[in-house]
């Protein structure tokens, strides 16, 4: 490509007939004319405003002077826009950096925004000058000194601005999820509350015996009573589901396959509620149960507005860490109470693509002795990608399992899985394979560092068609040295 200043009025003159314009040039103030020899001739060019100097890939490298007018310095970049790196003035010297670091192109675009008059100094003139002439080396290379500080404070200000805009953006993919479950459980609180003051309304147009006060008041007293239960595999939860709307189906009560999950959730069974079979006739025993099951509900969905707003509260308290640096405390983690919180959180988005959960969890309460923070943010970032890759209609699958230094937390969707190409860059940030505005490329981003940096952890995954799987592997120790990786990340992939 031929280079734009070629196209310029210019004319080469000895340096020495423009000494006295070169002496305004700070690296050039002590120049004598015995020193303009090493300048040689020099290329005197006309900068009329709006002409462009030097285009940005161009191979001829060159030292410049502007000796009046002014320009402007930007850099393409890939997005197709332009970032101004610097303006020049009369006295101005520039360009030197790239010969100096071995540039084979220019990176820049230089346009006149002043008429003008600049000198330009070939590659093989600056060098030649450089080694030469002391007293113009010795300013150039303070110059650069300078012009070196200036970028290094220009770049640590555009990495703290790349830094908060993934901090930013990371919040936004976080805040979305307990956000939008805040807002749903608020919307079916309101029809849980009509429900309720309709059961109740009818209530108070009967007659209740002592008996049947009594066991409405035994009844909401273990309702607001806060207790939770184990968690369940998958399969126990559907046998005690189905076993408790039999019994309440048998019992003459409406909507009993609705109200058995809300029951079960809960830890209720068929003993907990028999004082209700006998104490009320069947043509009210449904209204009884319903008015439980509503208040049931609205404490469950109480508790999914408290637990997002304590995700929303945990987030700020992450920034406050972030920025501060402030120092974690040791503490204990109860890791399957934690996917189980995550699962509350996301559940609206499960029902909404008709997705089951099959969950088979590790006998007893594995609990991570650990001074990291942010565990729910990793499940919620693999849910989430797994929610997203699920068919219609499929099937989550959560385990875990452990060994004598490590748990192991496995989480499976049946999607199409991930193509062996981009599979090297499934955590990088940024990067993601949905649609343009659906993902923001941060969630396993979010979710390695997080298990390697907080927990001193590791994370694999195995994909094929049909299945991939997730695999988060925790110290069950805070470590205080090097623990060998466990076998049991491989072995428990299959």
């Amino acid at each position: 490509m031929e280079a734009a200043h070629t196209k310029l009025s210019s004319r080469m003159i000895p340096a020495v007939d423009l000494l006295a314009e070169l002496r305004e040039v700070p690296i050039f103030s002590q120049l004598k004319v015995e020193d303009a020899s090493c300048l040689g001739d020099v290329d005197l060019i006309e900068t009329p405003k709006g002409v462009v100097l030097v285009e940005s890939g161009e191979a001829e490298l060159s030292f410049w002077v502007l000796l009046s007018g002014a320009l402007k310095m930007t850099k393409p970049e890939s997005d197709g826009t332009s970032t101004l790196m610097a303006t020049f003035s009369a006295g101005d010297a520039f360009g030197e950096v790239p010969i100096l670091t071995g540039a084979t192109t220019t990176a820049v675009k230089i346009k006149a925004i002043a008429d003008g008059r600049v000198v330009r100094i070939g590659e093989a003139g600056f060098w030649r000058l450089i080694g030469t002439c002391p007293v113009v080396r010795a300013g150039v290379l303070e110059h650069v000194g300078r012009r070196i500080g200036a970028y290094q404070v220009m770049t640590r200000h555009r990495e703290k601005l790349v830094t908060l805009g993934t901090l930013a953006a990371g919040l936004m993919h976080e805040l979305n999820n307990p956000g939008t479950a805040a807002r749903r459980a608020a919307s079916q609180l309101r029809e849980n509350l009509t429900r309720l003051q309709e059961i109740s309304l009818r209530f108070s147009q009967r007659e209740l015996t002592l008996e049947q006060k009594r066991c409405m008041a035994q009844l909401q007293t273990e309702a607001l009573r806060d207790r939770k239960p184990e968690p369940m595999s998958s399969l126990e939860q559907a046998d005690a589901e189905q076993e408790l709307a039999e019994w309440l189906e048998e019992s003459g009560v409406e909507n009993a396959w609705k109200l058995a999950p809300t029951l079960v959730q809960v830890g209720w069974e068929c003993n907990d509620i028999t004082c209700a079979q006998y104490a009320f006739p069947r043509e009210i025993l449904s209204d009884a149960l319903n008015w439980l099951e509503s208040l049931i509900s609205s404490m469950q969905l109480v508790g999914t507005i408290e637990e997002s707003v304590a995700r929303v509260t945990d987030l700020v308290v992450a920034v406050k860490k972030y920025a501060y640096a402030d120092k974690n405390r040791a503490g204990e983690i109860d890791v399957h109470d934690s996917i189980q919180s995550t699962l509350t959180i996301l559940a609206h988005k499960f029902r909404h693509k008709q997705l089951t959960v099959e969950k088979s969890f590790a006998s007893g309460k594995p609990m991570l002795h650990t001074t990291g923070t942010g565990l729910n943010q990793v499940w919620t970032n693999i849910l989430d990608n797994a929610i997203d890759a699920s068919p219609e209609g499929g099937k989550v699958s959560i385990r875990t399992w452990q060994d004598e230094h490590f748990l192991y937390v496995g989480i499976a969707d049946q999607g199409q899985g991930i193509p062996e190409e981009l599979r090297d860059h499934i955590f990088e940030p940024f990067f993601t394979t949905k649609p343009v505005g659906v993902g923001t490329g941060l969630g396993l981003d979010i979710a390695h560092r997080i298990v390697l940096g907080q927990f001193h952890g590791n994370i694999h995954f195995e994909s094929q068609r049909g299945k991939t799987e997730f695999v988060v592997q925790l110290p069950l120790e805070a470590p205080t040295e090097c623990v060998p990786a466990s076998p049991g990340l491989e072995a428990g992939i299959s």
